[in-house]
């Protein structure tokens, strides 16, 4: 057994007075998805709590801690982002003392099964993912360093030791013939196995009521309407890139600003920033907007097949299967969750011909 010591906060005033443990991951999730209700989903407490939670520290501490506009979401406050800033180094701090503060009590081989373990993971931004750092089962022994980027940055990361696990994505077959070969440049057959994660959607942002009457990325070209694109070398912008070349579109014609999330773009169009976007359905319904669906895709966790037997990913594996985050993933709008945890050989690229697997 090995008693470890946690980060907790409390407003000072007359007296000490614990915050709630609530507090700081709530404010966090609402920095990472720009959404009240799908954070409080991150955060596994009912929207009430939420709600409620918010409404009661920002009349203790006299200032507003988030904004919640109609169907523009929610961003944090500067208070909110000062907390959220301090959650965060002082969660660091702890990180890099926390061996010596450590206490370790009984037999040595309950230590070594007990003893934590980090996964550093680069990946393509995901909805599922982004909760499952925020909501880990208690006990599950294991914390997730997640640093989101583009899925091809994530692989190369994960090519050159930067990082643990890559996160990314890989549509399924379809009426198009996809091509895969930039996510396998990064891989190795023999040195890498695939961890399937999530099935879900992906097409046309656009907004409520879609005025447009949009149905393909061609339409948003030939109406001459303002996209909202993704950065180069993300997933989604080489999907995109593909329907652009399969559909003869004018890339001219898309050549909008970029966003590094999903729901980055779905904020832009709800906001009246942008007409169209490309990206999740989950971050669409986040704000009421409509969806055309144009692509089902894989999520996957590229890792070494040697490290599948490691405390850490053994750890993530067993997460993966559980029944706890299944619940967790199909609470977004477009998100399948089916053999999640499995192992599978880098031919699973390439095996993915049926979004009903």
């Amino acid at each position: 057994m090995r008693f470890v010591p946690t980060l907790a906060w409390a407003l000072e005033d007359e007296s000490i007075e614990t915050v709630d443990p609530r507090l700081l991951p709530l404010l966090d999730a609402i920095a990472s998805s720009g959404s009240l209700t799908a954070a409080i989903a991150k955060c596994g407490i009912s929207y009430r709590a939420g709600w409620g939670l918010l409404r009661e520290y920002e009349r203790k501490l006299g200032t507003p801690l988030a904004q919640l506009e109609r169907g523009r979401g929610a961003v944090l406050s500067p208070s909110g982002k000062r907390l959220v800033d301090a959650q965060r180094k002082a969660t660091r701090r702890l990180a890099r003392i926390l061996p010596s503060l450590a206490a370790d009590v009984g037999k040595p081989a309950d230590r070594a099964r007990s003893a934590p373990a980090t996964l550093r993971i680069a990946a393509s931004h995901d909805l599922a993912l982004a909760a499952l750092v925020q909501t880990l089962p208690a006990g599950s022994g294991l914390t997730l360093d997640v640093s989101f980027m583009g899925s091809l940055n994530a692989l190369r990361e994960f090519d050159e030791g930067r990082a643990d696990v890559a996160g990314f994505h890989v549509p399924l077959d379809g009426r198009r013939a996809w091509d895969r070969t930039p996510f396998r440049q990064a891989l190795n057959s023999r040195r890498d196995r695939l961890v399937r994660f999530v099935d879900r959607d992906q097409g046309l942002i656009l907004p409520r009521g879609n005025p447009a009457r949009v149905r393909r990325l061609s339409d948003v070209a030939a109406s001459g309407l303002r996209f909202i694109n993704r950065q180069r070398g993300s997933g989604t912008r080489l999907l995109i890139d593909q329907i652009v070349a399969d559909e003869h579109i004018d890339p001219a014609k898309l050549d909008g600003a970029e966003e590094f999330t999903h729901p980055a773009v779905a904020a832009t169009v709800a906001s009246g920033g942008a007409d169209a976007g490309f990206g999740l359905r989950a971050a669409a319904a986040e704000y009421g907007l409509a969806f055309v669906p144009l692509v089902r895709e894989r999520y996957f966790l590229a890792v070494h097949a040697k490290e599948l037997e490691s405390p850490g990913l053994g750890r993530l594996v067993a997460v993966l299967r559980g029944a706890e985050f299944a619940r967790m993933a199909r609470c977004f709008a477009g998100y399948k969750v089916v053999a999640a945890g499995s192992v599978a050989t880098l031919d699973a690229l390439t095996a993915t011909g049926s979004a009903r697997d």
